[in-house]
C-alpha cells in the first residue's frame, strides 16, 4: 500500500545496489537525495531516508517534517522506519536497510537499533549533531544492543552542498 501523496513512503526498483566493496555506486542515495531536496523546497533541513529490503526494493521513502508536522520527533528516519514498519507489518526491520542523505543524530541511531536495521548508508557526515562516525559515535557505545552495518559518505559532496546552501539562505 504506497502512500506517495506526502512522501512517506512508495515501491520502486533499485537502480543499482551498494557493497563495501563498490562504494563509488549510488544505490538508492539518488532518490534520497532528490527527496532531501523537496524537503528544503518545503522549508525543511534537507535530509531524507529510505528503507530498503533485503532484494534491494525500496519500501519506504521520507523526508523530514518537523517545522510541517510541528514535531522535533520527525527526522525522515524515523518516519521512513514508521513507514516500513507499516509497509511490513513487522515490529522490526531485520534485514532491511536504511539510506539517509545525512549522518544519524542519537535519537535515530537509537531507533536504527531497536528496529534491528541490518545497514546504515549515508551521504554527509554531520560533526556536530552526528551520532554514528561522528560525536557520539551510538553503535560504538558497549551498551549498545544491535550494531548495524555503516557505509559513510555516499553522495556527501551532493548532501554536503545541498545543507550548505540551505542554511547559508537562512543567515
Amino acid at each position: 500500500m504506497p502512500i506517495t501523496g506526502d512522501g512517506y513512503f512508495c515501491l520502486v526498483k533499485p537502480v543499482i545496489y551498494v557493497t563495501k566493496e563498490g562504494m563509488k555506486m549510488k544505490g538508492h542515495m539518488d532518490k534520497v537525495l532528490a527527496a532531501a531536496a523537496a524537503a528544503a523546497k518545503a522549508g525543511e533541513v534537507p535530509v531524507a531516508a529510505a528503507i530498503t529490503d533485503a532484494k534491494g526494493d525500496l519500501i519506504a521513502l521520507a523526508e523530514n517534517r518537523m517545522v510541517r508536522d510541528g514535531n522535533a520527533l520527525h527526522h525522515a528516519e524515523i518516519l521512513a522506519i514508521e513507514a516500513a514498519m507499516a509497509a511490513t507489518g513487522q515490529s522490526r526491520l531485520d534485514g532491511y536497510d536504511l539510506w539517509v542523505s545525512l549522518e544519524p543524530c542519537t535519537m535515530c541511531a537509537g531507533a536504527i537499533a531497536h528496529a534491528r536495521l541490518r545497514r546504515v548508508y549515508f551521504a554527509a557526515h554531520d560533526e556536530k549533531a552526528g551520532a554514528v562516525e561522528s560525536g557520539v559515535r551510538f553503535f560504538d557505545n558497549p551498551s549498545c544492543h544491535h550494531r548495524p552495518e555503516i557505509y559513510g559518505g555516499i553522495g556527501a559532496a551532493e548532501a554536503r552542498a545541498m545543507l550548505q546552501e540551505f542554511f547559508a539562505e537562512r543567515r
